[in-house]
């Protein structure tokens, strides 16, 4: 045998730049379409067939079905997608990788492409030296694109030669002359491969190429395609090693959904390879059991008929599959941290834009809905389950005469401080190290802006807290029926956002803010005219006057940045005032 370790090293070497090349490409595509990609995995999984359309379009694009299943397994950490949702785009990714194998087959083995490999990555190089991001991107694309082409045909060079080394077929035909089991040793050796490679596209190459050489038959070929299919999945499982539940359920519906693709594909092996050779030879080839030349296209069919029959079968199972993942991977409690520390705030999210918006808005959320919403009831010594429950608003306040002596103060430095400054520092660090759009960039800014107004909320209710407890149990009934109507408005406020928001559409809900505001400023005239009455009757003193008159200011303040904050969260992703951008160019100083 002639073949050293020199050669060996020349082979692995090869398979390095076919790698590389291959790794360029697909850096540049995701940076050229990155975002838009993204935008679409984001938004347009609404059901199983668009996921499945969206996963197809994504992997085609950027040419790595690893990519994408990784992104996948990103939003599912940061709740941009449902499980089903994921299930559905990584059916569509398992075609979209079809794309590289008829890449690799129509341009690497029926034609050349190395005699115009070299020209291209010069004519990219070219590309690299533009001032627009964009048109070095594509020069980044065409030298990857070029590369991976002279990596293949570096492979195909490397590859031992059968007629000068008749010892290799001798040692494969122990293992290719089994039958059945040969079928299943080449499905678990194109598994490792694909494992130690990760990538599946290498693999296909080497297929290909071991194909075309005369090493291996037609059936075994596809047999280690079969084994690609699982051994690509395993990328993803690594990479949700530390994620959430969420991503592991991901990762792990991407390994069951392959391994029964290439369960019911055993079942049926032979007479599926046999349709696949019915169809080469109809397209005006040879037999691939017949002549090695004709396998490459028969593998590369064989691959893409292989992903959309198992998608259109299992599309259907994605319920099943679902709660048998469920069941792999229960659902894990995250032990509740202290008060202080940011719930969602993880530096592993600001690897794209839509996963750190994502994990901004949740914390944000988070922080409205428990800290805010706790410190403005009880500065109004009422109970949140009160709030949240159907007693009348009248008869709540009518209960509601204990004064919890709320330190507002102490408050906001123990609950929400902290997590304030570490979700503009989080929002910060997104704006300088990621590439946003325009639009993510304004969304951070609109993020930034509510977490302003939540403080400026606890400011305000911090004003009223301390006539509301003055008066609780005043004397004077008409001075504490002003402050109990006060504090009924704030109740029917707190109710539309905090209680009813979650059964509501967004439009819906966004008419009840609408609704909710004119009722405030009703409810607030009738105040005044209630206020300039008793003034006039002289039936409250003149500091219960003062008193009554700021705090009805504070009270239309209160409701306002309540309802902003709820729009910015809940309703628009759009700039709800002219003057957002100069607002949240202070926010940094705010904490």
């Amino acid at each position: 045998m002639e073949y050293g370790f020199t050669d060996i090293l020349q082979l692995i070497g090869s398979l390095g730049l076919f790698l590389f090349g291959m790794k360029v490409m697909s850096d540049a595509l995701l940076r050229l379409a990155g975002n838009k990609m993204r935008s679409i995995l984001a938004t347009m999984t609404s059901n199983r067939f668009l996921g499945i359309a969206t996963g197809f379009l994504i992997t085609s694009v950027i040419q790595s079905s690893s990519a994408t299943t990784l992104m996948v397994v990103s939003f599912s950490n940061a709740s941009l997608l449902t499980l089903p949702e994921a299930i559905s785009v990584i059916m569509g990714a398992n075609i979209g990788t079809t794309i590289t194998a008829w890449l690799i087959t129509l341009l690497g083995f029926k034609v050349s492409m190395s005699a115009i490999a070299l020209p291209l990555v010069g004519f990219g190089f070219l590309f690299t030296f533009s001032k627009k991001d964009n048109t070095k991107n594509w020069g980044g694309f065409i030298i990857g694109f070029a590369i991976l082409f002279i990596g293949l045909q570096f492979l195909k060079d490397a590859m031992p030669n059968i007629d000068e080394n008749p010892q290799i077929l001798e040692f494969l035909k122990q293992y290719t002359n089994a039958g059945f089991w040969s079928v299943l040793l080449f499905l678990l050796i194109g598994t490792i491969l694909t494992l130690i490679i990760q990538s599946s596209s290498a693999t296909m190459a080497l297929t290909l190429i071991m194909t075309a050489q005369g090493w291996i038959p037609f059936e075994l070929a596809a047999a280690m395609v079969l084994g690609e299919n699982i051994g690509t999945t395993i990328t993803a499982n690594i990479a949700a090693i530390v994620a959430n539940y969420q991503a592991k359920r991901t990762a792990r519906a991407h390994l069951i959904f392959n391994i029964l693709g290439v369960i019911w594909m055993l079942a049926l092996f032979y007479p599926f390879l046999r349709m696949i050779s019915w169809m080469v030879q109809e397209l005006g080839s040879s037999s691939p059991f017949v002549s090695a030349a004709a396998i490459p296209v028969a593998i590369s069919l064989f691959h893409t008929f292989f992903n959309i029959l198992n998608t259109f079968i299992l599309v259907w199972f994605i319920k099943p599959i679902y709660r048998l993942v469920e069941k792999m991977v229960p659902e894990i409690i995250t032990p509740e941290r202290a008060i202080e520390v940011p719930k969602f705030l993880e530096r592993k999210m600001l690897k794209y834009p839509e996963t750190a918006i994502a994990t901004l808005y949740k914390e944000t959320d988070y922080l409205y809905r428990n800290a805010v919403f706790e410190i403005v009831t009880h500065a109004l010594n009422i109970h949140r389950e009160d709030i949240l429950s159907d007693i009348k608003a009248k008869k709540v306040v009518k209960k509601s005469v204990e004064d919890f002596e709320t330190d507002v103060r102490a408050l906001y430095l123990s609950k929400v401080k902290t997590i304030y400054g570490e979700i503009i520092k989080y929002a910060t660090l997104a704006q300088s190290t990621l590439k946003l759009t325009e639009t993510q960039n304004r969304r951070i800014m609109q993020i930034k802006l509510a977490n302003r107004k939540m403080v400026e909320i606890i400011r305000d209710v911090g004003e009223l807290n301390r006539n509301v407890s003055k008066y609780l149990e005043s004397e004077n009934s008409y001075i504490k029926k002003r402050y109990d109507n006060y504090r009924k408005i704030v109740i029917s406020g707190l109710r539309v956002i905090f209680l009813y928001k979650d059964e509501m559409k967004k439009e819906e809900f966004q008419q009840e803010l609408i609704i909710l505001s004119n009722k405030v400023e009703n409810s607030l005239e009738n105040e005044s005219v209630e206020i300039d009455k008793l003034i006039r009757e002289d039936l409250i003193t003149t500091d219960m006057a003062s008193s009554l008159v700021n705090d009805h200011d504070n009270v239309q303040v209160l409701i306002e940045k309540l309802i902003e904050v709820a729009q910015i969260l809940y309703v628009s992703a759009d700039p709800l005032f002219n003057d957002i951008q100069e607002e949240t160019s202070s926010i940094d100083n705010a904490a």
